[in-house]
């Protein structure tokens, strides 16, 4: 069975850089942040044994991080330059 990772509050400054990495955009749709919500999302769900750690969390609007929820969805994985 695998272990949950606990949530923790992603600080400002983590979130401040992690939009700015991400272009202020979607990384599923492309929206900006002109466009809609964004979030912070975690990339492998920490349901699914996913970390906190920078390079598992991504910029996602609200609505499709909320049709991702707590699944693991190729379409969602950041894509690295």
């Amino acid at each position: 069975m695998m272990k949950k990772t606990p949530r923790i509050k992603i600080p400002k400054s983590v979130r401040n850089y992690v939009f700015h990495r991400d272009n202020y955009q979607c990384q599923s749709c492309g929206k900006k942040e002109q466009e809609t919500q964004l979030n912070i999302d975690h990339i492998i769900p920490l349901a699914k044994g996913g970390s906190n750690d920078i390079s598992n969390l991504q910029t996602l609007c609200q609505t499709c991080n909320q049709q991702k929820k707590h699944h693991f969805d190729p379409r969602f994985r950041r894509h690295f330059t």
